[in-house]
């Protein structure tokens, strides 16, 4: 059963907030008063570069529950902590950048929110309890881009402290930790960070990594925000709590990080050391524990946030070269016949860098250059060793080493034979001057997209032109050189092959005849023969062989620079006769009663005749009858043969119309003698859609209407009703008939009883 000196009635409060996504990190400390009363400082944590995140809680909800052995803290609810207080936020700062003398860390935005109050403030004390006091708040949630735990943002922070019933009996003050972990350490250096914390009781500290607690959850609707799994608990709900959930089995509560050497703390003094090797955001739990006499008085975690970023050197040396070792420090310039060399200084960060200096070794005297990207004009061929040193003898400085290689220089040259007539193989022979002796690369471009690697290769063209040939050398040292010569290449074809599209055919028979032959272009003069008295300029041409035979087609082709050559291909083509197709039909206007059509054949040079009646029949004499299965459009298609096999065929798209017919009677005698009973339209109506018949009498009254037209008139008002007297009424019909066209009928109906 709780026990509570003083009551105090808190109203309980609910606020509307965005979900926070924002929260690094936090701790709650207290102090004993005495007499019951404890002053309670609470310190919370956000990244203050988030966008669209919430603030710091203006008033923060912080509960005290009782609960230990006599009072499970597991029988407890939200609704059942002792007080709930409104904590006002008293301050918040920035939380500065860390100042690495020799790195540059990213910006980082680390924010600190304090709340300070006395349960005397509130007129509440806690009476000696044999069961510990534990006063809790919680906040959802954590940045989203935490490495180590799963789902983060859909985790939030529960920061408590529990005042045991020891700490309560000895008035014990809490340790407080003396400084922020760093909001940035550097991926790959060394970590070194005093984590230790001053107890004011001089107790035994002992620390040791631990998982920090969850605390709320994502939901936001206003309705359920301030439960346990809402966005800002209010109250905060009691324990047990549950540890946040890391990433298994790379993270934990113990091994938050990972590092070479792992991230570790000394458990007597405080001191977190390692080498991170991995770039991410890390939640850390912290965890001090205070004894007296061996007994444990209080527990304090800080649940934090380790940034793991890749910082900048203050000052790097590079330069411009040919080749950098593994480990960054020796740059290799090479120059290939050119003494005089400038080595361009890439280092940074310039602003810091104060002074600078190069050294070489020159005919084994050391010469030195003060501007930042010298000019030096070495003796000649050889090696020579240098440095640079930027800020020499200081804290934060470097020096490379840099290694000048004078190499003989490459002069690249050819020459080439052919047969500028007749197409052929053209040769190349290597002409450079290689003074090293050793060549390791030959690249030839032979200016019509193929290239070689061989020292003197020989090519064959299948373009002609004035095509640009490039060919570099290159030796061991590195050194190249590269040439460009224009080849004027203009033979004619070494033989003339075509690929016609079609060598036998009916008439009109066309055919492409594909010039396959090489070199040509559009500058050659080329003729062909068709062997019907037509001719062509084209390179490749398509002819049309309107008549039927036998066709001998040549080919003339005379270069750009006067060479000829011509082929005669015997007999190349066979034209065969073809037939015409061609019928007629009757009669023109067909309908659903009319569907029956004589077909009379009008083809020419016909053997055989192949008819085929919208895909439904067929016939194969010349002139066929043939009825229609249905309305709509029909397609006839006719197929003749020639003697020769050629076949040809004609087409014709029917029309054959739906008809409805559709009649309305004068007359009709509703007395019951199963003779004319009903009124109603008779005929062929089929297809129709919309019907709508009406009968009114006289007085332009509406007696019956139906959309079915099945359903007569019986004589009675709407079927059902009064009967009508003896006499005539007025009959509307409408309907739209199968092609979509709107039809009204109008008329009348005598009723005789």
């Amino acid at each position: 059963m709780r026990k509570v000196l003083c009551i105090l009635s808190v109203l309980l409060f609910l606020q509307t907030q965005s979900e926070a996504k924002h929260i690094i990190g936090g701790v709650l400390t207290y102090e004993c008063l005495g007499n019951g009363d404890y002053e309670f400082t609470m310190k919370v944590y956000r990244d203050c570069n988030c966008r669209d995140c919430a603030d710091f809680d203006s008033n923060a909800p912080i509960s005290i529950y009782n609960c230990g052995p006599g009072n499970p803290c597991s029988n407890l609810g939200q609704g059942d902590p002792i007080a709930t207080l409104r904590i006002p936020l008293q301050g918040k700062r920035p939380i500065p950048e860390p100042d690495y003398p020799c790195l540059i860390p990213p910006d980082v935005c680390v924010e600190e929110g304090i709340y300070q109050w006395k349960l005397s403030d509130f007129g509440l004390s806690l009476p000696l309890s044999n069961d510990s006091y534990h006063v809790v708040y919680q906040r959802c949630c954590r940045n989203e881009t935490i490495s180590n735990l799963r789902l983060p943002g859909d985790q939030g922070a529960t920061f408590a402290v529990e005042i045991t019933p020891a700490g309560q009996r000895n008035c014990n003050t809490t340790p407080v930790f003396n400084e922020f972990p760093p909001t940035i350490i550097c991926n790959g250096q060394r970590l070194e960070f005093d984590h230790s914390a001053f107890d004011a009781d001089g107790d035994q500290l002992v620390y040791e990594f631990c998982s920090p607690i969850q605390g709320g959850g994502p939901i936001r609707q206003n309705v359920n925000q301030s439960s346990c799994n809402g966005s800002a608990p209010n109250p905060p709900c009691p324990p047990p709590f549950n540890a946040v959930n890391f990433i298994v089995p790379d993270y934990s509560g113990t091994r938050p990080m990972a590092g070479n050497p792992l991230i570790s703390i000394n458990s007597q003094t405080g001191l977190i050391t390692g080498v991170p090797e991995i770039q991410g955001q890390f939640v850390v739990g912290v965890c001090v524990t205070e004894y007296r006499n061996g007994v444990p008085l209080s527990r304090v975690i800080r649940d934090f946030q380790f940034n793991v970023a890749n910082c900048d050197p203050t000052i790097i040396g590079r330069v411009e070269a040919d080749s950098v070792s593994a480990d960054g420090k020796t740059y290799t310039i090479n120059s290939c016949g050119d003494p005089r060399i400038t080595i361009n200084n890439q280092s940074f960060q310039q602003r810091f860098i104060d002074e600078h200096l190069w050294q070489f070794n020159i005919n084994n005297n050391q010469q030195n250059f003060t501007q930042w990207s010298p000019t030096i004009d070495f003796p000649g061929v050889g090696t020579y060793n240098g440095q640079l040193m930027l800020n020499p003898g200081k804290e934060c400085g470097d020096t490379i080493n840099v290694v000048v290689n004078v190499f003989p220089e490459v002069t690249a040259d050819f020459t080439y034979d052919y047969d500028t007539c007749i197409a052929g193989t053209v040769q190349f022979t290597d002409r450079s001057i290689v003074p090293s002796g050793e060549v390791v690369d030959y690249d030839w471009r032979f200016g019509d997209g193929n290239f070689s690697d061989l020292a003197s290769p020989g090519h064959e063209y299948r373009i002609a032109g004035n095509l640009p040939v490039n060919f570099s050398v290159t030796d061991v040292n590195s050194c190249t050189d590269d040439i460009t010569k224009i080849i004027s290449y203009f033979p004619v074809p070494r033989l003339i092959v075509i690929s016609p599209s079609a060598e036998k055919g009916c008439e009109p028979l066309e055919v492409f005849f594909d010039n396959l032959s090489y070199p040509i272009n559009n500058n050659y003069d080329i003729v062909w023969d068709f062997g019907d008295g037509n001719t062509s300029g084209d390179i490749s041409p398509t002819h049309i062989y309107d008549d039927p035979g036998i066709f001998t087609v040549s080919v003339d082709i005379t270069s750009p620079i006067g060479c000829k050559t011509d082929t005669t291909f015997q007999d190349l083509i066979e034209v065969e006769a073809s037939p015409i197709a061609g019928f007629d039909y009757s009669p023109k206007e067909l309908n659903t009663f009319q569907k029956t059509v004589e077909f009379y054949d009008e083809s020419i040079d016909a053997f055989r005749w192949y008819w085929r009646f919208n895909d439904e029949g067929t016939a194969n004499i010349p002139s066929p009858t043939y009825t229609f299965r249905d309305t709509g459009t029909q397609v006839v298609q006719l197929e003749v043969i020639h003697p020769s096999g050629c076949r040809d065929t004609a087409y014709a798209y029917l029309d054959i119309r739906p008809e409805v017919r559709f009649y309305l009677p004068n007359a009709f005698t509703p007395n019951n003698d199963s003779k004319n009973e009903d009124f109603k339209g008779v005929g062929f109506m089929e297809g129709i859609k919309a019907f709508n018949m009406s009968i009114w009498n006289r007085w332009g009254e509406l007696i019956f209407e139906t959309n079915d037209p099945q359903v007569g008139w019986n004589g009675n008002k709407f079927n059902t009703g009064k009967p009508s007297p003896n006499g005539v009424y007025v009959v509307l019909v409408q309907y739209i008939d199968p092609r979509g066209e709107q039809v009204k009928l109008q008329g009348t109906a005598t009723l005789v009883r």
